[in-house]
């Protein structure tokens, strides 16, 4: 488990399916995917994060408000195909009652930093579709700079940032 301020980011459960079905299934938050998700693949979605857990020991996490225990979305990190290469990705999405509030950013900076203090990867990642405003703006409020552009079939173009681990102790520093 990781905690912040006010976030608890815990691991998925099967009981998670409702508040994260909401969340998926709906066409706004989902804009930058080819579709909303229905309930196969919000089921799907958990358990590819439950088998992502027992294969590298993490995954995307439950994101929780420690105030009232409302589950508002998931934040972690992913192994993912970024432009031909297997890269180790943050990825989050919350609810979109609760967007533009710093939860993204809050959550996303505790994983970058638990990658950092728990993992050998010198550089992570972010991907999102070209569109996605609110991905590319909470990576590079998280220290991630743009590496890449790419065309990307489910994407049309796809934006890469990242950050390296000499970048984070620098700002480790600050």
């Amino acid at each position: 488990m990781i905690e912040t301020e006010r976030l608890l980011l815990r691991e998925y459960k099967m009981d998670d399916f409702d508040a994260l079905y909401e969340i998926m299934s709906d066409a706004e938050t989902m804009q930058h995917y080819p579709s909303p998700f229905d309930e196969d693949r919000t089921k799907g979605w958990i358990t590819w994060n439950l088998e992502n857990y027992e294969k590298y020991g993490f995954g995307l996490w439950a994101v929780v408000l420690k105030e009232t225990g409302e589950f508002i979305g998931d934040c972690g990190i992913t192994i993912q195909n970024i432009d031909g290469e297997m890269l180790p990705e943050i990825g989050y999405h919350i609810h979109k009652k609760y967007w533009r509030r710093g939860f993204a950013k809050e959550a996303a900076r505790a994983v970058r930093d638990w990658v950092f203090q728990n993992t050998q990867y010198d550089t992570i990642y972010s991907y999102m579709k070209y569109t996605n405003v609110g991905s590319y703006s909470t990576a590079v409020a998280n220290g991630m700079k743009k590496v890449k552009e790419y065309p990307d079939p489910k994407n049309t173009i796809s934006y890469a940032y990242a950050i390296t681990r000499s970048e984070w102790e620098a700002l480790q520093c600050k």
